[in-house]
């Protein structure tokens, strides 16, 4: 609050009053500060049995342990969602007069994944409860005790309808690598609709009774990539029909899902079914194996899977949403370089 230097006007003198006041505000941050609790607990004695009673100890994530529940999840949001490796983390604490040694750091991590462990399986459990689904998978260096070299190791992704109620449920589990029995073993006897790219990981469980979706990105990307190395007609005009649904789909983004399938059947479908038959033409007058070719005989190959988000107002038309969840973790890798082992790594995911 600021009052004027004097109560009294700087022109005549007399004496000033109230009439009302001007807010303005400025937006500041208080960076991360570092305090203690203290926890005090009385010991009381009776005098007749001699038996001493104390409050019970306050329950801790790490029993016995420092680091009080926020500093563990600003240690964990710091390396995993801010991308910070636990050297820097390291040196901010530093910069307050607090030592936090790495490996006290790492042990910390550790701790924090053991913990949320139960809470990682109900969300997991959460998960295969919904109708429709997104999987993708990206790898992750892991550490190969005595050879001095890494193996690859693989961090699948699941992810909820984006068109569900409630908030989105994402779910990590890290695996050895990138055998389609990792996605069969966590899916379980789920079967849904699964939003997934060509992978042939994921093809033993269509055969199971998993409904495949397919990716209209994914069949965009390769004319995008087409048209930026060639300039290719043909892949701007894929382009300008793909860009046809999506335009249907940002009407719809608001919308119910009675109103979105109505948009999709009235306008989607038609668009679609013009985008097929035009590939099938265009098909004929370009060479097999050509980039142009390929690009034309992948989004065929994808097409019944691909269709099937046109007849509901709820299946997704890509799988971006599970993407963007792991867009970011390509950051997190450049930082923390590794997985230390294949308990380090699950507990990451956790």
């Amino acid at each position: 609050r600021h009052e004027p230097e004097s109560c009294q006007c700087g022109q005549c003198g007399k004496d000033l009053v109230k009439i009302g006041e001007d807010i303005s505000e400025q937006l500041d941050v208080e960076p991360a500060r570092f305090f203690v609790h203290r926890h005090i607990r009385p010991q009381y004695a009776c005098r007749a049995c001699e038996t001493v009673t104390a409050a019970q100890v306050p329950p801790a994530v790490i029993d016995g342990g420092l680091a009080a529940p926020g500093l563990l999840a600003w240690v964990a949001v710091s390396k995993y969602a801010d991308h910070l490796p636990l050297y820097r983390i390291e040196q901010i604490a530093a910069r307050q007069g607090v030592t936090l040694a790495r490996s006290t750091l790492a042990e910390w991590v550790g701790k924090t994944g053991v913990a949320l462990q139960p809470l990682a399986d109900r969300l997991a459990a959460l998960l295969r409860s919904q109708p429709v689904l997104h999987a993708d998978e990206t790898p992750v260096r892991q550490l190969d005790p005595g050879s001095g070299k890494t193996l690859r190791a693989y961090l699948w992704a699941y992810r909820s309808n984006r068109f569900t109620a409630g908030p989105p449920i994402i779910v990590f589990d890290y695996q050895s690598g990138r055998a389609g029995a990792h996605a069969r073993a966590f899916l379980g006897d789920w079967r849904g609709e699964l939003m997934v790219d060509d992978y042939a990981g994921y093809k033993a469980l269509f055969t199971a009774g998993v409904t495949e979706l397919a990716c209209l990105a994914h069949i965009r990307r390769k004319f995008f990539d087409l048209h930026a190395a060639s300039g290719s007609p043909l892949a701007a005009e894929a382009l300008r029909r793909i860009a046809l649904l999506y335009t249907v789909e940002q009407q719809a983004a608001s919308a119910s899902e009675q109103e979105r399938l109505y948009l999709r059947q009235t306008l989607a479908k038609p668009a679609l079914t013009e985008l097929h038959d035009w590939l099938r033409a265009a098909q004929s007058t370009v060479a097999t194996g050509s980039g142009t070719g390929k690009a034309i005989d992948y989004a065929l190959k994808r097409w019944s899977a691909l269709e099937r988000y046109v007849d509901s107002g709820t299946r997704p038309i890509d799988n971006n949403p599970v993407e963007n969840t792991i867009r970011p973790i390509a950051i997190g890798k450049k930082n923390w370089l590794f997985a230390g082992s294949a308990r380090a790594g699950r507990r990451a995911a956790a």
